[in-house]
């Protein structure tokens, strides 16, 4: 039975007449030291109440053990990281937010003091709300696994909804139109046509099938215009399809205790089991990629001209950032004759906004949700993800939709051809899809 006992304080060297309360409980069975001390009690009634809720926790089977709860956030983060590895990319991310943000506010707090008001406090002081965010989610995470693993009784941050800053002074930064997050078809075709035709059908891919940056990367040309069947109207119909299976992945590799071990870029699986998917082609984006694929030498059908991964930045750099804000002229140097001046087409133009421009053709042309969330690789909200299901039909509307978006902006632009290897014309009915009898 748990019962108190007195601490006298020391000053220099000697005993004082000050004291406080120490309290002394049983331990759980097999627990080593059999009895367990808590100071600092400032009456005897406090110390021997708190132990009698040590041992009925302890008697329920639901005690945890203070020493556990008083353990430093950095600590255990460090124990949850070693247990819960995640793909190469995403440990690396999560790293990166412990260490940049999360570790120099709370590191060496102990785990029963953290609490929503000063997180949530904490998390408004973040320029950036997106990081903010995650930020809070991955500290909830963690926070969740002390939970499993005993060291704390209720994570503090499960089920709360940040508060946003308000706002008392007007930004003097510009704010960006939501034209600005995607871009027209006119706008894919001419950035795509500057960058010619192996690069430029990394651009207009993007744009026209939702391919995310490593999806695209990572696109290897055994999975490129495969054939999707499905029985449809007493035969079968076929179009391509470009299926995803892995990505490339760029990120810093870590070691179970955190510490960096050098530069990573290679293949991953997907996300999740949604990120895995075949996506229908429309006819000019199959004619394109045929075309490319017959003359392209390499096994990855967007890497470099002689076969490597592109790193996001120099493909930024490189290309994306000169064919969309435009260039100087630029003399003749050793391999390479003078090259004329850009005019900027869509300044800022990044392959995020491309695929927010897919997004976004789609919602124009009336994709369905269940189509709709299949093709861009997302888990659909709601209990209409278990009833319904693409049909022949909705497939066929959404690659009739995007051939012509394409084709109207093709016409906007007054082109005929892009690259020389594909003819605005219009497609017979089996050129990218038919009905073949049983």
């Amino acid at each position: 039975m748990a019962y108190a006992e007195k601490v006298y304080k020391v000053r220099g060297g000697k005993q004082t007449k000050q004291f406080t309360w120490r309290c002394k409980y049983k331990a759980p069975v097999g627990h080593t030291p059999a009895w367990l001390t808590e100071p600092g009690f400032p009456t005897k009634r406090t110390a021997e109440e708190w132990g009698a809720e040590q041992e009925a926790a302890i008697r329920a089977g639901v005690w945890i053990d203070p020493k556990k709860m008083r353990t430093p956030f950095g600590e255990f983060a460090r124990i949850f990281m070693a247990a819960r590895q995640k793909r190469g990319r995403t440990n690396g991310t999560r790293w990166d937010l412990l260490e940049g943000h999360i570790f120099p506010k709370w590191e060496h707090t102990p785990l029963m003091t953290v609490t929503w008001f000063d997180v949530d406090t904490w998390q408004m002081g973040i320029k950036d709300s997106t990081k903010a965010g995650h930020c809070v989610s991955l500290m909830s995470t963690i926070l969740t696994g002390a939970v499993d693993a005993r060291y704390l009784v209720m994570n503090p941050l499960a089920g709360r909804r940040r508060t946003r800053p308000t706002v008392t002074v007007p930004s003097a930064r510009p704010q960006r139109s939501d034209e600005e997050k995607w871009a027209r078809a006119e706008v894919v075709l001419r950035v795509a046509d500057r960058l010619g035709p192996a690069v430029g059908l990394h651009v207009l891919t993007t744009a026209f099938t939702g391919l995310n940056w490593g999806e695209s990367t990572g696109l290897h040309r055994d999975y490129v215009l495969l054939t999707r069947r499905q029985e449809h109207e007493g035969g079968t119909w076929e179009c391509p399809v470009i299926r995803v299976v892995q990505e490339l992945a760029e990120y810093t590799k870590r070691a179970p205790d955190g510490t960096k071990l050098g530069q990573v870029l290679g293949l991953e699986p997907p996300k999740n089991e949604y990120r895995e998917r075949d996506i229908d082609v429309p006819p000019f984006l199959a004619e394109l990629l045929r075309a490319h694929l017959d003359d392209w030498p390499h096994d990855f059908v967007f890497s470099t001209p002689d076969g490597k991964f592109w790193r996001n930045s120099n493909f930024s750099r490189r290309q994306l950032r000169p064919a969309a804000d435009g260039r100087d002229a630029l003399p003749a140097v050793r391999g390479h004759a003078p090259r004329e001046k850009w005019e900027p087409i869509q300044t800022g133009l990044t392959m995020r906004a491309l695929r927010h421009s897919h997004d976004t053709y789609q919602d124009q042309i009336g994709v369905r949700p269940a189509l709709e969330f299949e093709q861009a690789g997302h888990k659909r909200p709601g209990i209409k993800r278990i009833y319904q299901h693409p049909t022949v039909e909705m497939r066929k509307e959404r690659l009739d939709g995007l051939q012509e978006i394409y084709e109207r902006a093709m016409r906007t632009l007054g082109w005929r051809t892009l690259w020389g290897r594909v003819d605005l014309k219009k497609h017979p009915a089996d050129a990218i899809s038919q009905i073949a009898p049983k």
